[in-house]
């Protein structure tokens, strides 16, 4: 058995992508109103959605447990698995990746643990890049490089239509928040450093989506590019962006993934979110 590669819930990927690369996801947890289930598994993006435009509203997310880490590689070294490459949601915002250090360090030099710097399609494209060098024959070293190779060439930027929820969830500071807040601005954010900046500020989502393209032009350069478009209760913001972008790159795009983020980045994003995330194909 090639080397297992291990994510967690964030990386947003479909079932069949999961399957395609049998890879193993690891869920966070989301706590809405007291109610607390796994991501992807017992809450998805319209419970939060739902619980976000309450009145009152008390929402947490944390990572996994050291143990389900220690739990799952060992699972797969038992199977069959010559090593396990694990790639997570960036350190900046999550303990998961600590949690999956401190389980890779009971098993020896057979597990590796990858910071994505990122989240949703920004972790999903290293985690495909390791799958694929995997199914090439790669060994643990090999996937393991092929997944920060990965890292280094995806770039996501995010739209929202406030800055509160990232403020409540700690994710940015009070003074970011509030100088939007005051501006009445529209937030453009990015991750050059794996936390979360504010990139740009736009008055209207429509030119908040429009940015979001020229910026995707900008970080792709001159290369052939694959695309990530992620969106919260905003099919319609979604679709705008996807066929903007589409039209923008031309030939040089390859492959589109879209889909609705998650749980946990709806905890922290609210509705409105609209995302790309850019993969500079080697």
């Amino acid at each position: 058995m090639p080397v297992a590669v291990v994510t967690d819930s964030t990386a947003y990927l479909s079932p069949e992508l999961v399957q395609a690369h049998r890879l193993t996801v690891v869920p966070l947890t989301v706590v809405l109103n007291g109610a607390e289930g796994l991501e992807g598994v017992e809450t998805f993006p319209a419970d939060a959605t739902r619980v976000l435009g309450g009145r009152r509203v008390t929402v947490s997310t944390s990572r996994p447990a050291p143990e389900q880490f220690a739990r799952t590689y060992r699972e797969l070294l038992d199977g069959g698995a010559d090593g396990v490459v694990s790639v997570h949601l960036s350190a900046e915002l999550s303990g998961t990746v600590e949690a999956a250090r401190l389980a890779a360090a009971e098993l020896g030099d057979r597990v590796e643990v990858v910071d994505s710097r990122s989240t949703g399609m920004g972790l999903g494209f290293p985690v495909l890049a390791a799958a694929a060098a995997a199914e090439a024959g790669a060994d643990l070293s090999g996937v393991r490089q092929a997944a920060r190779d990965a890292v280094d060439r995806t770039t996501i930027y995010f739209y929202v239509d406030t800055l509160e929820f990232l403020r409540r969830g700690g994710r940015i500071n009070a003074a970011e928040a509030l100088l939007g807040t005051a501006l009445s601005v529209k937030p453009i954010m990015h991750m050059p450093d794996g936390a979360i900046v504010v990139r740009d500020k736009v008055r209207t989502a429509s030119r908040g989506v429009a940015r979001l393209v020229d910026l995707a032009v900008e970080a792709a350069g001159d290369a052939q590019v694959d695309l990530g478009v992620h969106h919260l209760a905003a099919p319609q913001r979604a679709q705008q962006l996807l066929e903007a972008l589409t039209e923008r790159f031309g030939d040089r795009l390859h492959d589109t993934y879209v889909s609705e983020a998650g749980a946990v980045v709806a905890a922290h994003a609210g509705p409105g979110l609209a995302s790309v995330v850019v993969h500079r194909r080697p």
